[in-house]
């Protein structure tokens, strides 16, 4: 499987949540590319190059993903399961981008090997800085296993 270490996946059914994250991560300006899928399946045909996205070169595996947990159809718990139960994806980290603070939707996620679980802030400079951060840590500061370090 091909990374790309500085791509992102967003996956987000909420259309202006979405947007306002994309340009954030552009903002901060350390991803070569941003793309957005809008419910679970989707974003299992992304990730598996099935259906519209069968083309691999068009297509790469990200080296992030941003994952709401709820999503129309499969929610963001049953994705992330089966991202970290395929072997050519589960080292992507899988960060869970959402709203809900539940504590059982926290020790779901880690439960099932998110690598971060962040909830989103209502006001917009709080959110662009939040993206500015996840932005920073994941693409600069953290190693990934994709790329000689």
């Amino acid at each position: 499987m091909t990374y790309e270490p500085l791509n992102i996946l967003i996956i987000e059914d909420e259309e202006a949540h979405a947007e306002l994250t994309k340009r954030a991560i552009r903002k901060a300006g350390n991803a070569n590319r941003v793309d957005i899928v809008s419910d679970g399946q989707e974003a299992l045909d992304y990730l598996f190059n099935q259906k519209k996205y069968e083309n691999k070169d068009k297509y790469p595996a990200p080296g992030l993903i941003l994952l709401d947990i709820n999503l129309p159809g499969l929610n963001g718990i049953d994705v992330l399961k089966k991202i970290k139960a395929e072997p050519s994806l589960k080292m992507i980290p899988v960060i869970m981008l959402t709203t809900s603070a539940r504590d059982e939707d926290i020790g779901r996620s880690y439960e099932n090997y998110a690598n971060s679980y962040l909830t989103k802030p209502v006001g917009f400079k709080e959110f662009e800085e939040k993206i500015s951060q996840i932005d920073h840590y994941w693409m600069l500061v953290n190693k990934s296993p994709f790329i000689e370090q």
